[in-house]
């Protein structure tokens, strides 16, 4: 902060405070009020003083604006604001008067220190940015609100980035504008980002050139402002405007960075010429928001496809992750031609786990503190007490129970061996089904599935279980039939619900869909298994909705009503909300963050079963068949439950 004090400057004594504040309209000096919709405008400007005896100061292009009608700051070439909300003679005029009052600030601020410090060495390599703010009334009075010592952003959002990139490109352009440049060819296509506050005068003894700064900038500058006829600078001459990238070619489609909350450290560094990346994330950080930002204003980064959003937030599931960042060139709003493409491997780590090998306790819990959906019960590890091991099977999906983890302290879910985290039902067990009893148990019967991608996933497991293998797989939204189960005696169906893609008033209701499946497949005495909901949706992810804590909580009520319903009319029940509320993290890839089971690749040497005797000859020895693998702790627990609903020995 600078106090002048005796100085008869447009500055505001003692003003300290913050410039995030709502911004005050001035009374004019005559007492009048201001016109109702005047703006007044609180502007943030960056200031690179290399000298202040003699002054030698320069002005960059970009500042930070709020104003009456806006207040959240955003980035902006001060000359383009100016022009926007004051028209292109009056702008100018009012961007010489800002250049104005800053240098009296400064030439003041010099005579000060010349007083107190008669002789002081000069540094040629030292410089220093100051940011001040400014107040624009609607009168076009300026005033020097603050001057501080550092880069002001605070009126910037964090949340998109604003702030750090505009941080990043003051403190680069200031780099190339202070040191030479090692390559000539590329100093020729430099961007001049600064204006010098004081004018211009090459002969003129006053202006002090800073040892260190680029020959090549000042005799850029010169070579401009000869062409334009005149070296000193003319308040009342409208300057060459900038040029604008509106329809300009991307000739240089590459990022200049790639900025990302919470901050990711990526292998390699991250560089402009190299377009692959890796990185590991800790189990804990569930979503990212990212922002790439192009070299070139004439191109555009957009993420995942050509139309893709330029910020967002993604999902991080356990395992592998990909971002893929688009660098385009958008003449064609329609079509954007791809340049370039990033892409970012991001591996998230499970659930540190510490493996038991001596005494530990039990510890249970039914729900995570970091999203709390039942306030009214405990959240987080507690003792888990068990008296005896329950004997009797569970008498329907939908028990309630609780997961336990081994421990050495319930206190710390560090020491817990996530490896042998286990649901149990309280009182009861699910028996398990193995491949014999699950193929004898649907022998001759046709198994329906018919909901969204998690009922998809526990139609995969059953699949694999059934065939101890899965050779067919795909991310379908529409109806399958699979014929080629256990010896071609079992079949297994599913259709997609519900139908998102189609208008609000087109869609089939889930009794409709329900309805339709049942008799297009002509069955009897027909076991009906619900799923219930699933944890997701949890995270403010962009392109989908999200929902919030309150909804969240909401649901567990549905979730009730749910099974309510189904024991009304007989139907067999799986709770999958209960299951999957206490391990919402541990979702695996997907923008709902609602998966919680994957599809992995296999090779293997055996063929596939209804793949022909002579066509295996024909593919030769050690040659390798594509397979499938379902993978998902926390899917494979409500799948099991399903499969021993489906196979109790009391059923016909």
């Amino acid at each position: 902060m600078v106090e002048l004090k005796g100085s008869d400057l447009p500055i505001r004594r003692h003003s300290c405070g913050s410039t995030n504040k709502v911004l005050p309209i001035p009374l004019p000096s005559d007492g009048s009020k201001p016109p109702p919709f005047a703006l007044v405008a609180m502007v943030n400007v960056y200031l690179l003083v290399t000298s202040l005896n003699p002054l030698t100061a320069f002005l960059h292009d970009i500042s930070v604006v709020r104003t009456n009608q806006q207040p959240r700051g955003w980035p902006v070439k001060l000359r383009d604001f100016l022009k926007q909300h004051f028209g292109t003679g009056t702008s100018h005029q009012t961007f010489g008067r800002v250049k104005e009052v800053i240098a009296e600030v400064l030439q003041v601020a010099g005579a000060l220190s010349s007083e107190r410090q008669q002789s002081v060495d000069r540094c040629g390599l030292c410089f220093q940015l100051l940011s001040f703010t400014l107040l624009l009334s609607h009168s076009f009075t300026i005033t020097v609100v603050q001057v501080d010592t550092e880069l002001t952003l605070s009126s910037l959002s964090a949340e998109t980035f604003d702030r750090q990139i505009t941080k990043d490109l003051i403190l680069e352009d200031t780099l190339h504008f202070l040191l030479p440049e090692p390559h000539s060819d590329k100093q020729q296509q430099l961007r001049i980002p600064f204006t010098p506050v004081t004018p211009w005068s090459w002969s003129g003894s006053w202006l002090w050139i800073p040892q260190g700064l680029s020959n090549f900038l000042f005799t850029h500058h010169l070579k401009s402002d000869r062409n334009n006829q005149e070296i000193k600078e003319d308040v009342n001459q409208e300057p060459v405007q900038s040029s604008t990238w509106s329809g300009a070619v991307c000739a240089d489609p590459h990022l200049r960075q790639i900025y990302t909350d919470p901050l990711l450290t990526l292998t390699p560094m991250f560089s402009p010429e190299v377009k692959q990346y890796r990185v590991e994330v800790s189990f804990d950080t569930v979503m990212i928001r990212i922002r790439p930002v192009t070299v070139s204003p004439a191109c555009k980064a957009h993420l995942d496809e050509q139309h893709g959003p330029r910020i967002a937030n993604y999902p991080v599931g356990l395992g592998n992750n990909r971002i893929t960042v688009l660098v385009t060139d958008d003449r064609d709003p329609k079509v954007p031609a791809i340049m370039s493409i990033y892409t970012i491997h991001m591996f998230r780590e499970s659930r540190p786990s510490l493996p038991m090998f001596g005494d530990h306790v039990t510890c249970s819990f039914l729900q995570d503190c970091g999203l709390q959906i039942q306030p009214n019960l405990p959240c987080g590890l507690q003792p888990h007490i068990q008296t005896e091991i329950p004997h009797q099977t569970c008498s329907s999906g939908h028990a309630p129970g609780r997961w336990v983890v081994p421990c050495l302290s319930c206190s710390d879910n560090r020491t817990c061996d996530w490896r042998q985290v286990a649901w149990k039902p309280d009182g009861c067990f699910h028996q398990l089904v193995p491949p014999p009893l699950l193929q004898d148990c649907l022998r001759d019967r046709k198994v329906l599935f018919i909901g969204d991608s998690t009922n998809r996933g526990m139609m995969y497991f059953l699949m694999e279980r059934l065939n101890s293998s899965l050779e067919d797989w795909s991310k379908v939204h529409h109806t399958l039939v699979h014929r080629n189960l256990n010896g071609g005696r079992s079949l297994v169906s599913y259709s997609y619900h519900p139908q998102f893609w189609l208008e609000k008033e087109r869609r089939p209701t889930f009794r409709q869909a329900l309805l339709k499946l049942l008799h297009s497949a002509f069955l009897r005495n027909i076991v009906v298994v619900v799923k219930t909901l699933g944890m997701g949706f949890h995270l403010p992810v962009d392109g989908i909705h999200s929902l919030n804590l309150v909804e969240i909580q909401n649901l567990f009520q549905k979730n009730k009503d749910i099974i309510t319903a189904a024991e009304h009319y007989g139907y067999e029940v799986i709770d999958t909300f209960s299951i999957t509320m206490g391990r919402y993290k541990e979702f695996l890839q997907g923008r709902c963050a609602c998966h919680f089971h994957e599809v992995q690749n296999l090779w293997t040497s055996r063929p596939p079963i209804n793949q022909t005797a002579a066509l295996n000859t024909a593919q030769g020895e050690g040659y390798r068949f594509p397979t499938y693998h379902v993978s998902g702790a926390v899917n494979q627990v409500y799948a099991e439950i399903l499969l021993s609903r489906l196979c109790l020995k009391t059923r016909t």
